[in-house]
């Protein structure tokens, strides 16, 4: 069989354009495929569980851009409440509730309804 030609008005590019086209097509997906891989990490969620009158874990260290969610195990509402910075207000029991950190930085929060409930946020 012989190869087909062009279609009329279609010109076939060099064999040696084709090498480099192909040649820059791998080079951005290995510059996308490192930068996925060497640096910018995705977001992640963490998990605060209020539980005995206790958050668990005290002290939790968060990136920027990740998200922490308070689920409230106890059978009494509570909050999540860190002055001028976040408030939950009330979480339920059985009730969860979700903060985005966008600022660097180490919170402490408190619960309003329990005052000796108290832990740390640490933003990185």
């Amino acid at each position: 069989m012989s190869p087909q030609a062009p279609a009329r008005g279609a010109e076939r590019a060099p064999r040696g354009d084709r090498r480099r086209f192909l040649a820059a097509i791998g080079a951005a997906a290995g510059l996308a495929w490192q930068g996925r891989a060497g640096g910018a990490e995705a977001a992640k969620t963490h998990r605060v569980v209020i539980r005995g009158l206790k958050y668990q874990p005290e002290s939790l260290v968060v990136r920027r851009g990740d998200a922490v969610v308070w689920v409230n195990d106890d059978p009494m509402p509570h909050t999540v409440t860190s002055a001028g910075d976040f408030d939950s207000r009330s979480i339920d029991p059985g009730q969860s509730w979700r903060f985005v950190t966008r600022r660097a930085g180490t919170y402490h929060y408190v619960c309003t309804l329990h005052s000796n409930m108290r832990a740390t946020l640490q933003v990185d």
